[in-house]
């Protein structure tokens, strides 16, 4: 009853504004889930929701710049810069999403071993090609992890950089690179297979933070996105793309 009484709260505070347009940035490995959810949003509340996505570094510059936007939902090392971060009105700045680092290969193809360190570490070694994106958080996650196992340099030539999550599963599935490695959401695709998460070990999580710009020319819609991402709906949504909420 709490929990449908505080869903009806998030819609009507939506509804109680007049209809704006939200300019939204976000990272790109939350696409698929943010979508979905900005459509049941602007169904319930009549307000439209523009996404402009990127990686980390892109959506550092987008927030630092003179580009106008309402809400960010990014990567918490968004939010660590400090010129980002003084774009963002005080108040909540919840943590909305986070997902894990797993390997996916061709569907169809042998699944390596990844059950342990030393495994995914030769299974690393062992790659001829990987597909991933090391200007992002999640490739900033990985770079600590290669310097812990000891492989940064070989990494390095074996990696297969792409712009985009979805050009991830592109460049397995075409043959380009023997394995995907990056946030688990975006390896799930019809044409992969996901080996699995990388070990409790050396796993690290990307989080998806979000935050009010300060500038904001719509703050009180944008505050209705914020609080609906954090509702029932939303969170179902969520977990079905393959990320954890909170």
């Amino acid at each position: 009853m709490t929990v449908l009484f505080g869903s009806l709260l998030v819609l009507a505070s939506a509804s109680a504004v007049q209809a704006a347009e939200l300019q939204v940035i976000a990272g790109g490995g939350i696409a698929a889930a943010l979508n979905e959810i900005a459509v049941l949003f602007e169904r319930a509340s009549g307000h439209k929701v523009v996404i402009r996505y990127g990686t980390a570094p892109e959506l550092i510059k987008m927030a630092a710049s003179d580009l106008r936007f309402d809400l960010g939902v990014a990567p918490q090392d968004v939010w660590t810069d400090a010129a980002a971060r003084a774009q963002l009105a005080p108040g909540p700045r919840p943590d909305v999403a986070r997902v894990g680092i797993g390997v996916a290969v061709k569907s169809g193809a042998p699944k390596p071993d990844v059950s342990t360190a030393t495994a995914l570490k030769q299974t690393l070694l062992n790659a001829q090609s990987i597909a991933s994106i090391p200007a992002s958080a999640t490739g900033t996650q990985l770079a600590g992890i290669y310097e812990r196992l000891g492989i940064t340099e070989e990494m390095k030539f074996k990696t297969k950089a792409q712009t985009a999550p979805r050009q991830i599963a592109d460049a397995v599935a075409n043959g380009q690179a023997e394995l995907a490695v990056f946030g688990l959401n975006v390896l799930i695709d019809p044409r992969l297979e996901i080996v699995g998460p990388f070990p409790a070990e050396v796993q690290r999580e990307v989080v998806y933070v979000a935050g009010v710009a300060g500038n904001s020319k719509e703050p009180e819609a944008a505050k209705a996105f914020l609080a609906y991402l954090m509702s029932p709906p939303a969170i179902a949504v969520i977990k079905a793309k393959g990320l954890n909420p909170g």
